[in-house]
């Protein structure tokens, strides 16, 4: 088997990840004899690699979030209902990335996998006080309402000091923070769209639930 390798240094301002997607556009255009094919390996495949493990490590986190949730629930429906935090969450980290004109990278992933565990302490503190409302015998939409209003001030302030942390490393703000910046971003982007939406999507979903899988034997109609 005969190989060609071609090789090249980068002297552009696009994130690598572009670069390659462009690369392999061009590639993909030529064509190619039978049984002929092309491969881009170096750096572009340890990237890859090291999304392939992070993918894994997301699936993983959110795995076991379900699983401590389940235990502390006592239940496998309400850790389903805060879990939907994780997907708004994403949404965030991917529209304020784009809109910072930053790269998604491993960075940036890190910080989704970050947001598995930070965005779903909104839901949780929201269910956990629906729950209680429930168990003290409020009907089930006096306990959604009640718990939403009386959260909104411990959700917010959550949320608002971890942003607030992660601030100056999202500004670039200290050495070697440039590189982690789309870290920080996510998490903030993350935090911003689930802590909206948790007091809005979350009792809607649990209200349907709670029609639909009888979650509201926890206290009457």
């Amino acid at each position: 088997m005969r190989v060609a390798s071609v090789s090249a240094h980068l002297d552009s301002d696009l994130p690598f990840d572009q670069i390659a997607a462009h690369v392999d556009r061009e590639l993909a255009a030529i064509p190619l004899p039978p049984e002929y094919g092309f491969a881009i390996t170096g750096e572009e495949k340890l990237r890859q690699e090291a999304f392939d493990n992070l993918r894994f490590a997301l699936l993983l986190a959110v795995v076991l979030v379900y699983m401590v949730m389940a235990a502390q629930f006592e239940s496998l429906v309400h850790p389903f209902v805060i879990l939907l935090t994780i997907p708004m969450a994403g949404v965030g980290a991917v529209l304020l990335l784009l809109l910072l004109a930053m790269p998604l990278n491993v960075m940036s992933f890190i910080g989704v996998i970050m947001l598995a565990g930070i965005a779903v302490n909104d839901s949780i503190i929201l269910v956990d006080r629906i729950n209680q409302n429930r168990r003290g015998r409020q009907p089930l939409k006096a306990a959604i309402l009640n718990a939403a209003q009386s959260r909104i001030r411990p959700i917010a302030m959550t949320s608002l000091t971890t942003m607030l942390a992660l601030l100056p490393l999202a500004l670039g703000i200290g050495e070697g923070s440039a590189l982690r910046a789309p870290m920080a971003v996510a998490v903030i982007g993350g935090l911003v769209t689930s802590t909206a939406l948790t007091l809005v999507v979350i009792p809607c979903v649990y209200h349907l639930f709670a029609r639909l899988d009888r979650l509201d034997r926890l206290g009457p109609d």
